[in-house]
């Protein structure tokens, strides 16, 4: 048996209220009953959040995860991060996520009339849905007129938001193009024919096949001018090994706090909001230690459970940085109620990058009041 629940605020929640609710499980097993009034004066697109879990999920190395309450809690939060406004969530317990629809039939059917009943414009699933998921689920809720959109794409396009650099956009459109290139099959169902050229020659090409092309060589050319930054900055690194000083990076869970302590050490004066990937591109800062030792402090992108491998393979320019630090900084939110899950996500990227070789001097941040 499966176990499932449905929540629509009578009014749309704060983040706080939000998250209160989620983590505390108020959410409760309801029926559907919607009383969303909508603010004609709110720009914000509406999302409405799903979710699914193994009722037995598989084991971590240290028994760290988050609770289904805790991902949505956090979805949330991205949400808002992307300049959403979340207006009711669902999610569903279940012996194995359905491969057609990732939720149960009957699920898909409470979602739809979810929609009809907010008037939400997007549906955002808290996994990254496989291609034929996403087709499924257009057919059964695209008629409704929403855009559906998965974890991977939502954070995606938060990192489209915030990269400043060349070299940050850059790694961000390859992500994505990656992202899209096996997505594109409903953009055209329509399968239009192209002439080509003018000329009678054939059938010419499907659209998709047309955008596909055109899709990797996108990705192609992105990839040409990231390994030309990449090669910039070995050439950095080397002449820096050269005259042999330390670098510490700090890494950590995004919100953690990397930012405000490099502020705090280095007077970087970087970017340190409470939300999550107020910064994206690094900043490495000199430091005169007191006992007269220079050393680098280097932040780096804050990470995330489940952080979507095309950013991780995009971004490998920037996370090479880590690689040839002295130290790692792994600085941990204290004050968060799931750390422990967090340091277990920032340990398993740190693992998939191979630096366990590296000694790493745990941080326990925002100590104040817990």
């Amino acid at each position: 048996m499966d176990v499932d629940a449905v929540r629509q605020p009578a009014t749309p929640p704060t983040l706080s209220e939000l998250a209160s609710s989620l983590v505390s499980g108020s959410s409760g097993v309801s029926s559907l009953s919607y009383d969303y009034e909508y603010d004609e004066y709110d720009s914000r697109e509406r999302v409405f959040l799903v979710a699914a879990a193994l009722k037995r999920a598989p084991n971590s190395k240290t028994g760290h995860q988050y609770s289904i309450l805790e991902s949505l809690e956090e979805l949330g939060r991205l949400a808002e991060t992307a300049g959403l406004e979340v207006v009711g969530y669902t999610y569903q317990m279940l012996d194995e996520l359905n491969p057609r629809t990732y939720v149960n039939t009957g699920k898909v059917g409470e979602i739809a009339k979810a929609i009809a009943d907010t008037g939400v414009q997007t549906v955002l699933f808290d996994d990254e849905l496989s291609p034929g998921q996403m087709r499924n689920l257009e057919r059964a809720l695209g008629k409704l007129g929403v855009r559906l959109c998965d974890r991977t794409a939502l954070i995606l396009d938060i990192f489209s938001q915030r990269a400043r650099t060349r070299e940050g956009k850059l790694q961000v459109e390859l992500a994505q193009a990656d992202y899209q290139l096996p997505r594109l099959t409903k953009m055209w169902s329509h399968l239009e024919r192209q002439g080509g050229g003018g000329q009678v020659k054939g059938m010419g090409e499907k659209q998709i096949e047309v955008d596909r092309r055109l899709l990797r060589n996108q990705a192609a050319r992105l990839r040409r001018q990231l390994e030309d930054i990449r090669g910039h900055r070995k050439g950095y690194r080397d002449r820096r090994a050269a005259a042999p000083i330390p670098v510490v990076a700090l890494v950590g869970y995004t919100n953690a706090g990397k930012s405000s302590l490099l502020n705090t050490l280095t007077n970087a004066g970087v970017l340190a909001e409470d939300q999550l990937f107020a910064t994206l591109d690094p900043t490495t800062r000199r430091v005169l230690l007191p006992g007269g030792q220079e050393v680098l402090f280097s932040d780096t992108v804050g990470f995330i459970q489940r952080l979507p491998t095309q950013l991780i393979a995009a971004f490998r320019a920037t996370l090479e940085e880590i690689k040839d630090a002295s130290l790692l900084l792994h600085v941990v939110d204290a004050s968060h109620p799931n750390a422990a899950a967090q340091v277990d996500a920032v340990n398993k990227v740190l693992d998939e990058l191979e630096v366990q070789n590296i000694p790493t001097l745990t941080v326990w941040n925002k100590l104040v009041g817990t």
